[in-house]
């Protein structure tokens, strides 16, 4: 499909071809304009990324304006530092749309609101916020007509002017839309369009002690910005109704069009707001940014790359029912980003110490280490290699099973970057058994690079020289959900929903080159994963890391 607009090749999902078409037909006579509405009152996550990629890619696809519209038209829950927080999250996706604020235009609102009310199709009401849900009926059976829906215009308008100067309580009355108590559609059964709210705003102050509800105020923010398509989730299609509803009885031209899609949920995590509050608040988690939850600062923490995102929203499309991908599929776009990138390193996570009983005492080697194990054409550094050194205690079994090919009594096996090491004997603690030491001999024949031909070896392991190795924090995150976790409306029992394993933490020993490890640098812990620096907990007393996922097979990866 072509955009007649500028000639592009576009995609022939349900959404393109929606605004191809209404570009096609000259429904409007300005540019495609879309918008994300976000309340500042939490924090982003991977939903809000995919609702942010639905409506901006529409506008560049069609060479129109994507907006960035907070909807702040409630008081009680509003604060600069999320708008802060979400505005760092919209430049960290790599975006810079337009900035707007609802709380900008109360006296456009205001003024419809007075507009509704001349025509006679909107209602100051008395009945109390109960009273309101009881008399507005159930799926099947009609609601009943407020006592108060035929007051006077005049009234109406008086009451209202009354309402504005704080001459009530809050809860003492809320404008309504005068449509149908009969409708199948519950939301057109006369909508509340203003409630008193005698609170300071975060960015008007006390100006205001009526505030427009989001149903009423969307529509009209969304025409004065000239948005010509409201994509929103699936849950506000019953909605729509109500959104054309307002448009028409203001008489815009060319109005908006509002359109749904899917949202998106990941498997394994948790994407309510609601749920995020209750974890955040209940100690559960280490903030709004922990790396185990899906909110976009937590993933910056984290070390998870902005292309990674777009590309799984790229992968996954336009959906149009709501549905839940698998976190798989993030997993593999963020390796597959990282691939190239990260900065091959050497870190045991569980060291047992091995002594090189052949290698003189007090001398190091410097020894050559690719940069990028996939991409070599990077260059090398280089590192220490000395008489002690430390490796993976699961890299030594000594009684190796059938299929164990890594370090045993009397078996070689190639040390990373080194040389063939064999184990010639096991040091042990006299009190409990548990190995100590592994007493080792090497080959100096055997360095790697030197195009050694002899003999072969079945494993290669990483090392670390005891002498130089750094201390620390390693911190490895599972999915933080149980699998077999179901998440109720309320009185959800996190400590039983919980997985006990979604964060370990280990003291590790790392290469000297992490001494001077930079937070925006990634790195491959060989045969551990991808890491990144952690922002939160790193500090003076010592470095800490976060696992951003570990290696596509590394369940398996050297273990036969």
């Amino acid at each position: 499909m072509k955009n007649e607009t500028g000639g592009k090749e576009l995609s022939t999902d349900f959404l393109t071809n929606i605004v191809a078409d209404d570009v096609e037909t000259g429904v409007y006579h300005r540019p495609i304009a879309t918008r994300f509405p976000p309340e500042p009152n939490g924090y982003l996550h991977i939903g809000s990324a995919y609702a942010i990629h639905v409506n901006s890619s529409i506008a560049r696809n069609f060479d129109g304006t994507f907006n960035l519209r907070f909807d702040d038209t409630n008081p009680l829950k509003e604060d600069m530092k999320y708008v802060e927080a979400i505005e760092e999250d919209i430049r960290w996706l790599g975006l810079t749309p337009n900035v707007y604020f609802g709380s900008d235009y109360s006296e456009q609102i205001y003024a419809a609101a007075i507009k509704l009310i001349r025509k006679g199709k909107a209602y100051v009401c008395d009945l109390s916020p109960d009273q309101i849900t009881k008399y507005r009926g159930t799926l099947t059976e009609p609601g009943v007509n407020s006592p108060y829906r035929e007051r006077s215009i005049e009234e109406n308008l008086d009451l209202f002017k009354r309402m504005r100067e704080g001459e009530f309580q809050n809860g003492d009355k809320v404008l309504r839309a005068k449509i149908d108590m009969s409708s199948p559609n519950i939301n057109l059964r006369d909508p509340v369009l203003y409630r008193i709210v005698h609170a300071a705003h975060y960015r008007t102050g006390t100006d205001w002690c009526i505030y427009p509800m989001y149903d009423f105020a969307h529509p009209i923010q969304d025409s004065i910005e000239g948005i010509t398509h409201s994509l929103c989730s699936a849950e506000f299609k019953d909605h729509r109704p109500l959104y054309e509803w307002v448009l028409q009885e203001l008489e815009v031209t060319e109005p908006p069009k509002q359109r749904e899609f899917g949202r998106l949920n990941l498997s394994g995590l948790v994407t309510s707001k609601r749920y995020l509050r209750e974890l955040v608040e209940g100690g559960h988690v280490d903030g709004w940014d922990d790396p185990r939850l899906p909110t976009l600062m937590a993933f910056r923490r984290r070390g998870v790359s902005p292309e990674s995102i777009r590309k799984l929203m790229g992968e996954i499309g336009m959906l149009r029912q709501n549905s839940t991908v698998d976190s798989a599929m993030l997993d593999h776009f963020i390796r597959q980003d990282l691939k190239e990138k990260a900065i091959s390193v050497m870190a045991v996570l569980d060291p047992i110490k091995v002594v090189i009983t052949n290698f003189p005492e007090g001398e190091l080697e410097m020894l050559p280490l690719n940069m990028n194990e996939s991409k070599p054409e990077l260059g090398t550094r280089e590192i220490p290699f000395g008489r002690e050194l430390f490796i993976e205690r699961d890299d030594f079994m000594e009684t190796p099973v059938q299929g164990f090919f890594r370090l045993s009594p009397g078996k070689e096996v190639r040390l990373k970057g080194a040389y063939f090491i064999q184990c010639e004997s096991v040091i042990k603690d006299a009190a409990t058994g548990e190995i100590t030491e592994l007493h080792c001999t090497y080959d100096p024949a055997t360095k790697s690079g030197t195009g050694f031909s002899g003999r072969k070896v079945k494993s290669t392991i990483h090392w670390i020289a005891a002498n130089v190795a750094v201390e620390a924090e390693v911190r490895l995150y599972d999915r933080l959900l149980k699998e077999d976790a179901v998440l109720s409306e309320s009185d959800n029992e996190w400590e039983k929903l919980l997985n006990p394993d979604s964060l370990k933490v280990k003291k590790a020993l790392i290469e000297p080159y992490l001494k001077a490890a930079a937070y925006k640098e990634t790195y491959q812990f060989i045969r551990h994963g991808y890491f990144s620096l952690d922002n939160k907990h790193t500090n003076e007393e010592g470095l800490v890391f976060n696992r951003i996922v570990s290696l596509k097979d590394s369940s398996k990866k050297n273990r036969s």
